[in-house]
């Protein structure tokens, strides 16, 4: 199989590398290991061992590398060998030592002589080597051992067990040297001649192995984006990781094909993985094109059944394919094909008609056990590629059946398009009938799964083409339910003027009186997009009849969702106590009724109103309650748990518990890639804070492609306080009226975030005009005040009026006291009443924002010479800096309590070795253990046990507390880092 190109980018390894890097360290103070990699085709051998001889090589090591190349039964003798004393023999460094041996001449002229000059041979390439070792610490990378010759093998086992690695009896130190052997896993048949000497070679102790396992998916996907340098649609990437089950040549291949218009699977990789298949015997070929055809797992009953051979033929075949790894036995009698490309290749390889009889036989056969739901979409695939349409079409409906009483939407949804596809392909008298079967309510559910699902697009689409389906009958009720269907699925994706205009055609459809189900259900969703575009008198009026339609119809889940809206459009909204209680009788409701959308609704409105009027510990219990909920019915990915899913990292990220956040971002992004903005957001606040300023391409990253009003929202709040920690106010302003401009209604009117956007910019403006009037341009500072005029403008009509009206709550409020302060500061000057206000109203559980407030507050108390109050508010906010990580502010904390010399304690006799304030210093610029390592040319693994003694001495429980300990007391100078 071809190699992972050493341009690839090493994603993820971080356990191995440490261990190998470990060895390395051990081997240049005397002490010979030898590691055994194994690891499948294409899972990143060759990359990792690249990496590890660059780091020897970095470290003034030797490398010597030699390779064992598959040809066939007549491999040539010691040819890895070979190819390592030919660079020996060529490096005049080593020139001494290489003719110390003149018996290694003749393994380069490719002899191998009688046994006793074997010996000699042997005990000449062990002693040249400890004694290049002498000269230099030596690395020797061995790749490929399942290709070795005998030869080769042999010599291996001497140098492993009775050379190089073994101490001398007296137990002197053994040679500066580390020996690292790579080999495939699933190239190891039972009867392969490496096994016997793997299975010797490990029982010495200075032998370990180490086996490389397929990547995490994340990793995969980190890996594919890293490789292509344009963006990538995230269902591109997801594609790409479930087909490469962690192998990176897999997802490197795969990624080569994505556009260029191959479909499938790539012929280039199509041929490397069909030739273990083309060296098996033509019954165990047969076997596995059954089994391909069948599926990645095959039950051995079925497989014989449609294979027809006698059992005894079967299993010679079967224990064929599985000694040669491409079958792997498994619980309850069995087959799994070793990873899903191969069962690809093989199918691909198959004759069309072959594949649609055999389709068509494991069709059949699955009828005859029965119509159980859990084999619907079996049958309903084998069917389809079998073309007997009208099974398939009646198991495709059966199969998204099932998916949505297990909670299951993205798989419905695929059944009930497959279900779609077919329709018109089967005879009006050969398709399934019964209520709510027919093409325009199939297409209603197809639309429901897919907003379950997160596809809200694919919703839209849905519901148009049910909507072109189901014609202009004024006085249908199913022309009516399609078009607040649509309307709601708009909603969703911000198209407002239009949701509302399909909801008051389906409130017009039909007569409120006598009351219906349809009625209430279309006045409830008329009463939501009355309210997105403004309409909140009319939202008020429809909610008020409905709810009393919905109480006398009993209609528990409708009346839930009328609260709702009620809750938001009454008095002072979700964040009052009238609000939250009603709120709370909407869950009830929707809880009884078994709506689970309509809870997941209620119970956003909770936490967001908990959010809102600052009551963030109250907020967390009603996140845990809603997406544990929608965890339990499959709806993680649809609108409400995705804004629960953002609003839990945004509570974190407030509440200063900056690591826990990032590592919920990170948990999310694995299990759902495609939530962009909505798991992104809050991580890439912190990473912005702690000075790693790659968290502005992936800001950037999140504009690329449709709009998406999450992401636009996102970017913007990133892009504008990452331009602003740079100096950049011009980037600043544009970032933020770009971003406001975007996510303004169809009125106009500026969304609720725009008062943080004008903030954020509005610390980058007074920074300028600041600067400016310092060098006596006051021109150039009047033009600035100028634009914070503007901003603070914009900042004051967004907080006071807020949604329909209503201000916003205390965080809205407080980063109005900021902007105020801003204003202030760019205008005149700082202004240390003003930001003693916006410290005191960020005062409802915040933690990095008021400690910004209270840098500014300490250099407006200093210019008013208040030195000692601005000693205290330095401090404090550099504390909470410290704490969090926060190096881009915990620089300008330092440089103003050295500047203005806001302390005169002396520094504190350091309990720290010169090492450990080394590690301590990159500690707090957040780098890695492994950073860490490469930085000070340790390995990661003696870096962490720095950390540990570092942590120990100190009596800090985190990196995070040892940093700010070791600047509170001195044991390292602050570093003033420019970021631009």
């Amino acid at each position: 199989m071809p190699q992972i190109s050493i341009s690839t980018p090493l994603v993820g390894r971080e356990n191995e590398l440490t261990l190998l890097s470990d060895v390395l360290e051990r081997a240049r103070g005397g002490e010979a290991r030898a590691v055994l990699v194994a690891g499948d085709a294409g899972v990143g051998k060759t990359r990792v061992l690249d990496e590890v001889a660059g780091r020897a090589a970095r470290a003034e090591m030797t490398v010597l590398t030699g390779h064992c190349v598959d040809l066939g039964d007549v491999g040539l003798p010691y040819l890895p060998f070979t190819e390592v004393l030919g660079a020996v023999s060529q490096d005049e460094r080593f020139a001494g030592a290489f003719a110390a041996y003149p018996v290694l001449e003749r393994l380069l002229g490719g002899g191998s002589g009688d046994s006793g000059g074997r010996l000699r041979l042997f005990e000449g390439v062990a002693g040249l080597l400890a004694d290049l070792s002498d000269i230099a610490p030596l690395l020797l990378v061995l790749e490929d051992l399942h290709w070795a010759d005998q030869s080769s093998r042999d010599l291996l086992r001497f140098l492993l067990s009775r050379g190089i690695l073994q101490r001398s009896a007296g137990g002197a130190p053994t040679h500066r040297l580390a020996v690292l052997a790579s080999y495939r896993a699933d190239d190891l048949h039972r009867r392969h001649p490496l096994r016997p000497l793997l299975a010797e070679l490990v029982r010495l102790p200075a032998v370990e192995r180490l086996e490389l396992r397929p990547m995490a998916d994340g990793e995969v996907a980190r890996l594919v984006r890293a490789l292509r340098e344009g963006p990538l649609p995230d269902a591109t990437v997801r594609r790409i990781v479930e087909r490469a089950e962690g192998n990176a040549f897999y997802a490197e291949e795969l990624l080569a094909a994505t556009g260029s218009g191959q479909g499938g699977m790539p012929s280039g990789l199509a041929d490397v993985l069909l030739i273990r298949f083309e060296q098996l015997s033509d019954t165990a070929q047969q076997v596995l094109r059954t089994a391909a055809v069948a599926g990645r797992r095959v039950e051995h009953d079925l497989l014989r059944d449609a294979v027809r051979l006698p059992e005894e033929e079967l299993e010679t075949a079967l224990r064929e394919a599985v000694g040669r790894q491409l079958l792997v036995p498994g619980e309850g009698d069995t087959y799994t094909f070793r990873h899903a490309l191969a069962r690809e290749a093989v199918y691909a390889d198959l004759l069309p008609g072959e594949r649609a009889r055999l389709h068509g036989a494991f069709a059949r056969l699955l009828d005859g056990r029965g119509h159980r739901a859990e084999s619907a979409a079996e049958r309903a695939h084998h069917y389809r590629e079998s073309h007997d349409l009208a099974p398939a079409l009646a198991a495709s409906l059966e199969a998204a059946d099932h998916a949505e009483r297990v909670g299951a939407p993205a798989e419905e949804l695929r059944h009930l398009e497959a279900a779609l596809d077919l329709w018109s392909a089967v005879e009006p008298s050969a398709r399934p009938s019964g209520e709510g079967v027919d093409r325009v309510r199939l297409m209603l559910r197809a639309s429901a799964a897919a907003a379950h699902a997160g596809e809200l697009h694919r919703a839209v689409s849905l519901t148009r083409a049910a909507l072109a389906g189901v014609g202009q009958e004024a006085d249908s009720e199913l022309a009516a339910r399609v078009r607040y269907t649509l309307a709601g699925n708009l909603i969703s994706v911000d198209n407002l003027t239009a949701a509302f205009a399909y909801s008051s055609e389906a409130l017009a459809m039909i007569p409120a009186e006598p009351p219906s189900r349809t009625w209430v259900w279309a006045a409830a969703t008329h009463v939501m997009a009355a309210r997105q575009v403004g309409e909140n008198e009319v939202a008020l009026r429809v909610a008020r009849q409905a709810l009393g339609t919905a109480e006398r119809l009993g209609v528990p889940d409708a009346q839930a969702d009328l609260l709702i809206s009620l809750a938001n459009l009454e008095g002072g909204g979700r964040r009052t106590q009238a609000g939250q209680e009603r709120l709370r009788q909407a869950r009830e409701l929707a809880r009884e009724a078994c709506n689970t959308p309509v809870e997941m609704r209620a119970l956003f409105n909770l936490a967001v109103g908990c959010f809102e009027s600052g009551q963030l510990d109250e907020c967390l219990p009603w996140l845990t309650e809603g997406l544990d909920r929608a965890r339990r019915a499959g709806l993680l990915s649809s609108p409400y748990p995705m804004e629960m899913r953002y609003l839990h990292l945004l509570v974190l990220y407030t509440l200063g518990r900056w690591d826990d956040c990032v590592r919920a971002a990170n948990s999310d992004a694995d299990v759902l890639p495609a939530a962009g903005g909505y798991t992104m957001a809050p991580a890439l606040y912190v990473a912005l804070a702690r000075g790693d300023f790659r968290a502005v391409d992936r800001a950037r990253a999140l504009l690329e492609g449709p709009f998406d009003w999450m992401a636009t929202l996102v970017a913007g709040i990133a892009l504008t306080d990452a331009a602003g920690l740079r100096g950049d106010a011009e980037e600043a302003v544009a970032r933020m009226r770009s971003t406001v401009a975007a996510l303004s209604d169809e009125m106009g009117t500026p969304p609720h975030v725009s008062v943080r956007l004008a903030t954020l910019a509005l610390s980058a403006v007074a920074d300028r005009a600041g600067d400016l009037r310092l060098k006596g341009d006051q021109a150039g500072a009047s033009r600035w005040a100028e634009t914070a005029t503007e901003l603070v403008k914009l900042a004051r009509t967004a907080a006071v009026h807020g949604e329909g009206g209503i201000p916003q709550g205390p965080e809205g409020q407080a980063w109005l006291a900021r902007a105020e302060a801003e204003w202030a500061r760019a205008v005149s000057g700082p202004d240390a009443g003003a930001w003693a206000k916006a410290v005191a109203a960020f005062d409802f559980g915040d933690v990095y924002e008021p400690a910004r407030c209270r840098l500014r507050y300490a250099e407006a108390l200093l210019a008013a010479g208040r030195r000692a109050e601005a000693e205290t508010e330095a401090r404090a906010a550099h504390a909470v800096f410290a704490r969090l990580g926060a190096t881009v502010l915990l620089e300008q904390a330092d440089e103003l309590i050295r500047r203005g010399r806001l302390t005169e304690a002396a520094p504190t006799a350091s309990p720290l070795t010169a090492r450990e304030r080394d590690v301590l210093r990159l500690l707090a610029r957040g780098r890695s253990n492994r950073q860490i390592g490469e930085e000070l040319f340790i390995t990661g693994k003696t870096a962490s046990v720095h950390v540990s003694n570092i942590l120990a001495k100190l009596g800090a429980a985190s990196r995070t507390e040892a940093v700010a300990v070791a600047y509170r007391e001195g044991l390292i100078a602050p570093e003033t880092t420019a970021h631009g």
